[in-house]
């Protein structure tokens, strides 16, 4: 055979920006071997006429750092046509380790408070026997479907260093010395650089600021100098980005940026009216690090926030005016508390003085139900809060907490969608074609029965380009394989070109969405998880092996470990 791989008459889409042309696209041996009119034989043929040919998609802000121990595909990004994912951002990265079981503990507590995990799926999932961000990786080679990069994660490497001071302490000059060291050997091993986050809703299990949040800026600016010492590395940051950005927000990208030499990119940029000063402070953000010689890119989001959330994990309900006492409580005496009149009381007051970027989340009445457990409860799902309070004559703090404590607090609600009406899809298109931008942040492997964002690329494709025009679809390709790649410094990949590595999506572009959201139960343990298919996508080729064949897993893992400096060299932006 001349070719592994033949895709054959095709509307090419290469990444680049540039408009689509018909075409063949050839692929031996991992990599794109011909494009164009391609004569010849392949082991495998694939007829791509009414289809876009594109490369694959590379999600920027995953994290799957757990997940691919039980799920090597990275489900159900890979689906979606990801074929590369970065891991590790925010700070949570689960290694590098120090040995200590209670610092391993304390990441497995941290990463289900503030990311949604399953503790007893990571306790069970996940072997945690490493100690060296080397070995961490080295587990993950030659058993993955997608390509994978990992950040080096700020709280893992405070912990590791600092073990219990990680938490209420500023870090001596020692203790930066040696974390220093440790990203360093990090980095030398494979990590693509340093993740950190000081966003307040960032709290570990016992509702403490996790370990990021207690540096310093001399902290924060030590290690990112350290990212500068090697080649093909960058920086990914979660400011405060709840509300709108001061000078002094703008200066610590800029100056993390700058000290590097390295690109900086920002985590989320939700797009809401009527923030217009928050919308454009955060965008200028971008400039303020360019007129002092660094680039800082914001992570722009793909869709309205929307949140299933429930009061176990207590997450969003805690950042609730007058929530978080009693979202710290333990279980049975927070269910105690929630059952107390007096209480929801001074809850019911907290809701009314949501003010700010999630000023509809104080509108109770409009929070739905959606998803109940136990069948007496079945007529009550999909209902507003304010129509079952209705209904049964009670107050809506009532009818939404006997809900849930008859139901151990399982419920799952939905606060009022934020940023769905036109003008925040105004501000949004906006966001998507502003150069200051990347589109991603989906969060994905994160937040497991709250969001739906791991869809980005179909919730893109169909909706942003197809039902809305916000930008051509080749635009929308280029925002999510050739911009991420060159941002990342990615060798041979985001671009369909002859001699770049074969990542390749074949999809309908008058299809391709995502399909209905549901609650699986497939992590270890059983634990939940949202999932959806996509709609439409027809082939995933990581590496030149179809890892999606006409809509199904293939079970084959031709994905590769991104270490940098191999597989990526320094960001020229």
């Amino acid at each position: 055979m001349d070719y592994d791989i033949v895709i054959r008459n095709g509307s090419l889409i290469d990444g680049t920006g540039s408009p689509a042309r018909p075409g063949d696209i050839a692929v031996r041996e991992g990599r794109i071997a011909a494009i164009g009119e391609v004569a010849g034989k392949a082991r495998e043929e694939i007829d791509a006429g009414g289809m876009a040919v594109a490369p694959g998609f590379i999600d920027i802000h995953t994290h799957y750092d757990a997940q691919l121990f039980w799920d090597p595909k990275a489900s159900p990004s890979s689906h979606h046509g990801v074929t590369t994912i970065v891991c590790g951002n925010c700070g949570f990265s689960i290694a590098p380790l120090s040995g200590d079981a209670d610092d391993a503990e304390y990441l497995i507590a941290m990463l289900s408070r503030v990311e949604g995990m399953s503790v007893e799926a990571l306790k069970a999932g996940v072997p945690w026997d490493w100690t060296s961000f080397g070995q961490y990786l080295d587990h993950f080679e030659g058993k993955l479907a997608v390509n994978a990069g990992f950040m080096v994660g700020h709280s893992a490497l405070r912990r590791a260093v600092m073990h219990e001071r990680a938490v209420g302490e500023k870090a001596t000059r020692a203790d930066i010395a040696e974390m220093e060291a440790l990203l360093s050997e990090s980095i030398a091993a494979g990590g693509l650089g340093l993740s950190s986050t000081i966003c307040p809703i960032h709290t570990d299990a016992d509702g403490q600021p996790i370990p990021s949040r207690w540096a310093d800026d001399e902290e924060i600016y030590a290690l990112s100098a350290v990212v500068g010492r090697h080649e093909g590395t960058v920086l990914e940051f979660q400011p405060n980005n709840l509300g709108a950005f001061d000078e002094a927000e703008m200066a610590r990208m800029a100056k993390m940026a700058t000290l590097a030499d390295r690109p900086l990119n920002w985590n989320l940029f939700v797009s809401v009216a009527p923030e217009y000063e928050r919308h454009n402070s955060q965008l200028a953000a971008s400039d303020y690090a360019a007129e002092r010689g660094g680039h800082v890119s914001a992570l722009a989001s793909v869709q309205a926030m929307t949140m299933r959330v429930n009061l176990i994990s207590g997450f969003v309900f805690d950042q609730l005016p007058d929530w978080g006492d009693t979202m710290k409580l333990p279980f049975d005496e927070r269910i105690k508390a929630l059952a107390d009149p007096d209480n929801r009381k001074r809850l019911a007051e907290g809701v009314g003085r949501q003010g700010g970027l999630f000023a509809a989340w104080g509108k109770l009445r409009e929070w739905r139900v959606d998803e109940v457990f136990d069948d007496a409860n079945r007529d009550l799902q999909g209902l507003t809060i304010g129509e079952i309070a209705d209904r049964q004559g009670k107050a809506p703090i009532d009818a939404m907490l006997d809900l849930a404590v008859a139901e151990g607090l399982r419920t799952s609600f939905q606060g009022p969608p934020i940023g769905d009406d036109p003008e925040s899809w105004r501000l949004r298109a906006e966001s998507w074609r502003d150069k200051r931008t990347i589109i991603g942040g989906s969060d994905a492997g994160a937040h497991l029965d709250m969001i739906d964002t791991f869809a980005f690329s179909s919730m893109v494709l169909g909706e942003g380009v197809r039902n809305r025009a916000i930008l051509p679809i080749e635009d929308a390709i280029h925002q999510m394989t050739g911009l991420p790649a060159r941002h990342l410094g990615l060798r041979d990949r985001g671009e369909l070109r002859e001699g770049a590595h074969a990542d390749i999506v074949v999809f309908d572009p008058e299809t391709i969405d995502c399909g209905p959201v549901r609650t699986r139960t497939d992590l270890p343990t059983d634990a939940v998880r949202l999932y959806a298919d996509a709609i439409g996508m027809h082939h995933v080729i990581v590496n030149g092996t179809s890892i999606v064949r006409d809509g199904r897993y293939t079970e084959q893992y031709p994905g590769k470990v991104l270490r940098s400096g191999v597989d990526t060299m320094t960001p020229i932006l």
